[in-house]
């Protein structure tokens, strides 16, 4: 019986010896991971300690963290606790990294984890982050250019849509245009945005919303490959976290995300052989009309002929075809009249080419046929269209020489009335100039007595420039001032403006920092910017105050600020901008 006891009481202390027991571990999401993918590491430990010292982290960035959890539970009596740190890394570059020891106390007892060794290799297609926000963000919003036709005739109109695909799983609160596209090579046309709808969609078979952001009407004007530079936003994403409000609901946190639409790629193919004569450019679907507002007039008296091009394709991208007179007819330069309007379907309307004709001589004239031709895309064929010939009838007027009822084309003599010049003066009333001498005149005692007037000028402006070029202060200040103007121009204009201002002030901080230290807009993180500025050699005040402006920015997105705040806001960015010039 007393062995009995004696068996239970072991059992008994070794257990309650194995639950005291301290455990601090930790762990990785992944072991191998490419360049351009984060690594998630936890630091979990069984019991509440003090003072834990995350490791350095040498050969990564911390992009977030640290993030803490704790779980206290209590199953059939037992309980059961749980405490984490969580980071996570952007590796620098490729090779073998190791994540070294972190440090925590319990009971006055100093715990340590084990190093983990961690293989960094070149950059992977599809880049995978865990439960990163940010990879949450990427996985569920995506900025897609829907093209119409990406193989069109040269000058075919073809439409560029940008939609942004949101996932139900997240939310979108505000976005912002970083990189508008460049459409080289083509005649473009935005089209103007009303207002933004979400609607229901579909992206790579899964439900999304969407919204037509920004859309635009291209006309290629060379053959080829020709790309499409990308749209890229910086969009305010609403991303789901670990934690939990009191009601056991998700709490979402907001970050900050940049997409892009991706370069396209236009392979513009050349118009067939085969064209027709006076064929001058025009491709899509027209009609063709050659009017005039009268057919009977007297000599001296004027008419009016119109050529006009109506229907959908490039209007305004090619030349009419030129009206045709006989010499007796007076032809005036065309008035170009243009009713066009771009909307999805590209360019459509008229365009006329209206000209004054006059009338010297009596007789008929004939206006001999136009010939206008088109490449319609859809039928891929050149179309030809033919006006009416049409009869001038002058009634009244001097007769032709000739005497021919129907006039032609060859030249005649003119019979114009006697008054045709009465509004000529013929008799002068001229008045002669009296030439005055130029000894002792005042240009002769002004010449005389300038270049003594002049050289004390020019050694006392001599002497101020010298001064200035010395002043190695002042001009180092004027400069950094001008160029602190130069970029903060824009925001200066829109302080009153709270959207407007801060945009402007964010966006002058970032052309700055890429004509300055040519950083391209992919690498504007902060801890990029940093980093950059901390190899150039720059204070680290001056660089905290740079990063201070941009959290000022991205913070008064979201909370109203008054005018003396935003005035002081830009008092702080011409100031940083003068310290960074100074310093780099």
């Amino acid at each position: 019986m007393k062995l009995k006891f004696l068996i239970l009481n072991i059992l008994l202390l070794a257990g309650l010896g194995l639950q005291a027991q301290v455990k601090f571990e930790a762990t990785v999401s992944k072991k191998k991971l490419g360049v351009n993918e984060r690594l998630r590491v936890d630091f979990e430990m069984n019991q509440d300690g003090d003072n834990f010292r995350p490791p350095s982290f040498n050969g990564f960035t911390v992009v977030g963290g640290p993030n803490q959890a704790v779980s206290n539970r209590w199953i059939n009596g037992n309980r059961t606790y749980s405490k984490t740190y969580s980071y996570y890394l952007q590796p620098n570059s490729t090779g073998k990294k190791t994540i070294k020891q972190g440090e925590i106390t319990i009971d006055g007892k100093v715990y340590k984890t084990t190093p983990i060794d961690i293989t960094i290799t070149s950059a992977v297609d599809k880049p995978k982050d865990g439960d990163n926000s940010e990879l949450i963000a990427s996985d569920n919003l995506h900025l897609v250019a829907e093209v119409s036709n990406a193989s069109p005739y040269l000058n075919e109109g073809i439409t560029v849509l940008y939609k942004l695909y949101v996932s139900p799983r997240i939310g979108v609160s505000n976005w912002r245009e970083m990189d508008s596209p460049k459409y080289t090579d083509f005649w473009s046309q935005n089209i103007q945005m009303k207002g933004l709808r979400a609607e229901d969609g579909e992206y790579k078979g899964e439900p999304y919303k969407y919204v037509v952001l920004k859309k635009a009407v291209l006309y290629p004007q060379k053959t080829g490959e020709l790309e499409l530079e990308p749209l890229t936003l910086s969009v305010a994403v609403d991303v789901p976290s670990d934690r939990r409000d009191i009601f056991g609901g998700r709490i979402y946190k907001t970050v900050n995300k940049t997409v892009a639409a991706g370069t396209r790629t236009i392979d513009v193919k050349p118009l067939p052989a085969g064209k027709p004569a006076g064929f001058t450019g025009a491709v899509g679907s027209f009609s063709f009309n050659v009017n005039t507002d009268k057919k009977k007039l007297d000599a001296s008296e004027s008419l009016e002929v119109e050529i006009e091009v109506k229907g959908n394709g490039n209007l305004n991208l090619f030349e009419l075809p030129q009206l045709e007179v006989p010499a007796s007819l007076e032809k005036y330069a065309p008035e170009r009249k243009e009713n066009v309007v771009t909307n999805l379907n590209g360019k459509q309307g008229s365009i006329i080419d209206s000209y004054t004709i006059v009338a010297t001589q009596k007789g008929k004239y004939p206006i001999k046929s136009i010939n206008f031709s088109y490449f319609d895309p859809k039928t891929e064929t050149y179309k030809s269209l033919a006006s009416e010939e049409i009869i001038i009838d002058v009634e009244k007027g001097p007769a032709p020489a000739s005497g021919n009822a129907i006039a032609g084309n060859n030249k005649q003599a003119v019979a114009l009335p006697s008054e045709q010049f009465r509004f000529i003066k013929l008799d002068t009333n001229l008045k002669p100039l009296h030439q005055q001498a130029f000894f002792r005149s005042w240009t002769f005692w002004g010449s005389l007595f300038l270049p003594f007037v002049a050289i004390p000028l020019f050694i006392f402006f001599g002497k101020r420039k010298e001064a200035i070029a010395a002043d190695e202060t002042g001009n180092r200040l004027k400069k950094a001032n001008k160029l602190a103007r130069k970029y903060l121009s824009e925001a200066k204009k829109k302080i009153g403006d709270h959207h407007a201002f801060y945009e402007s002030l964010e966006r002058a901080m970032h052309n700055y920092l890429k004509a300055k230290l040519h950083i391209q807009t992919a690498e504007m993180s902060k801890e990029r910017i940093l980093e950059v500025l901390q190899e150039r050699n720059v204070s680290e005040e001056t660089s905290t105050a740079f990063i201070d402006v941009l959290k000022s920015c991205e913070f008064a997105r979201y909370t109203p600020a008054s005018n003396s705040a935003q005035q002081e806001d830009y008092e702080k960015g011409a100031s940083v901008i003068s310290k960074l010039d100074k310093d780099l």
